[in-house]
């Protein structure tokens, strides 16, 4: 018997983890990526000796990497060699007068954690003891029965692993979670120690649920890690992997349809090399994002959602990313660093509010993998990625190398470089830089189809979590899913692991709901 032909469309990281877990599964499979390079978002660029990650910096949640790992027949040991941050990050808080921001230097484990909050506020360190004991609760829960669970029909909600889980989940769905952290801590700087995290949901913590204090388990409980030669590192091993188990690899193949015959998929459209190609196929998996697939790959019969989903949806921030080469060391910053502005309220509102706008005095995150990794910027130097979080608006622009690129995107990033050479005492900061790039909204918008020019997806809100946050499995055409971080479980690498394993769970008719048994 033939084995059944799978196409993946999209050759990021979830594209790639499916493909592997399909095609060791026993499917023939075929990747199609738009792009001339494979990974998507978690890509790479390199400059005068320089190499910078494009997008993912953060590796939390080892758990899931090893367990996919294991799902295909290796460890993370074998795969990529991790580095432990010790202190996971540092946090600048804005200064109010003409000196250098205060900082402090975030460690990992509960014990250091719980010292650092007690020295800035006596009691809290009791207190932070407690919500971190309940950050871990609601993350193993949630991955027991939420997380890898694929809801594949109401049956699902019924198993007794979600029953048991559900106390722990429910109660932290009706609060926001900076309510949830300012009912326990008073100091402003911690608060948004335990808040921030919210962003890399691609939400504010005004409007994330309390449920998502679980994070905090991950870089102040298990610790922040990173892969040595960068996030590439952890793509190439994908590859590897995918090519390994026989899966095809098709780059510079831009998906242009997906065709369904008697209600359940049928073949994949696409260009390359300016011709036009038809793969016909048993299973499809649309692993890009959620709105271009709805839009414009399917026809409005085959579609899940109606159109007004996409008016209504709360879209994720999008970002103006800088990437810089700087000459000359800079212990001012950790391998991760914090910028906190004052008015958060303000600074969240600017992105998400009603009245859209570019933030006055953004928080940034800056990321210096030179710290840890020799092997990303010449002797000498150091390699800067920068990220300052905008509204989902095309219309910012995009970004460029050297001074290239839409004024918009130049004076965003020349604002942030000014903002951190302030906040950290580094004066000579700009004169320093000898290589840049930027990329705009417009950017994530062109090269990954990404909706409202997103650089994370929708928002998770209450109403656009787990369950809540869509289909993975198409409700007009059979055979047809959906992956990735537009999809079920959300935002992030690990997510978009799981989201994998969650097609692989649809496949195979499984209807568990934690992570699938290691072979």
């Amino acid at each position: 018997m033939t084995a059944p032909r799978v196409v993946v469309i999209g050759g990021g990281v979830t594209g790639l983890a499916t493909a592997c877990l399909l095609a060791r599964d026993g499917h023939r499979v075929t990747v199609l990526e738009k792009n001339a390079e494979l990974g998507g978002r978690a890509g790479a660029w390199e400059q005068d000796g320089f190499t910078f990650d494009t997008g993912p910096s953060w590796y939390l949640m080892p758990e899931v990497f090893e367990h996919f790992y294991r799902l295909m027949g290796t460890t993370t040991a074998e795969q990529i060699e991790l580095v432990p941050l010790q202190p996971g990050y540092r946090v600048y808080d804005e200064p109010t007068g003409v000196a250098a921001a205060e900082h402090i230097d975030v460690s990992t484990g509960a014990d250091a954690v719980a010292e650092l909050f007690e020295r800035r506020e006596p009691g809290a360190g009791i207190r932070l003891r407690r919500y971190l004991a309940s950050a871990t609760k609601t993350y193993r829960a949630s991955v027991a029965s939420f997380l890898y669970n694929p809801f594949s029909s109401w049956r699902d909600f019924a198993n007794p692993a979600v029953f048991t889980a559900a106390p722990t989940v429910i109660p932290l769905l009706v609060r926001s979670l900076w309510s949830f952290v300012a009912r326990r801590f008073r100091d402003p700087l911690l608060r948004k120690v335990l808040g921030y995290p919210a962003v890399f949901l691609g939400t504010s913590p005004f409007d994330a649920p309390a449920l998502y204090h679980l994070m905090s388990h991950m870089d102040l409980v298990d610790g922040v890690q990173y892969p040595r030669g960068g996030f590439r590192a952890f793509v190439d091993s994908l590859v590897e992997i995918a090519r390994a188990q026989g899966v095809e690899l098709l780059t510079g193949s831009d998906v242009t349809a997906i065709r369904s015959e008697n209600g359940a998929a049928r073949a994949v459209e696409f260009e390359r090399d300016g011709r036009r190609s038809r793969l016909e196929a048993d299973i499809i998996v649309s692993a890009i994002d959620e709105h271009h697939t709805e839009t414009v790959l399917l026809d409005e019969a085959d579609r899940s959602y109606p159109a007004k989903r996409w008016q209504k949806q709360i879209t994720g921030p999008s970002a103006v990313l800088v990437m810089l080469g700087v000459d000359g060391p800079l212990p001012e910053l950790r391998h991760h660093t914090l910028f906190f502005s004052e008015d958060w309220h303000d600074n969240f509102d600017a992105i998400f509010g009603p009245s859209p706008r570019v933030p006055g005095t953004p928080s940034i995150y800056v990321c210096k993998p030179s710290a840890t990794d020799d092997g990303v910027a010449p002797a000498g130097a150091e390699n800067l990625f920068v990220l300052v979080p905008l509204p989902p608006d095309t219309s910012i622009g995009h970004g460029g190398v050297g001074s290239s690129g839409d004024a918009a995107v130049g004076e965003v990033a020349d604002a942030a470089i000014a903002q951190i050479a302030a906040w950290a005492g580094i004066p000579d900061l700009a004169s320093r830089i000898v290589v840049r790039r930027t990329v705009g909204p417009a950017d994530f918008a062109s090269q990954f189809n990404s909706f409202r020019g997103s650089a994370l997806g929708p928002a998770h809100t209450l109403a656009q979590s787990a369950f809540f946050r869509g289909v993975t499995r198409s409700r007009r055409v059979e055979g047809l899913f959906y992956a990735g971080a537009t999809s079920v479980p959300g935002v992030g690498l690990p997510m978009c692991l799981i989201s994998a394993e969650l097609v692989l769970k649809h496949v195979r008719g499984d209807h568990t709901p934690g992570p699938l048994e290691e072979s």
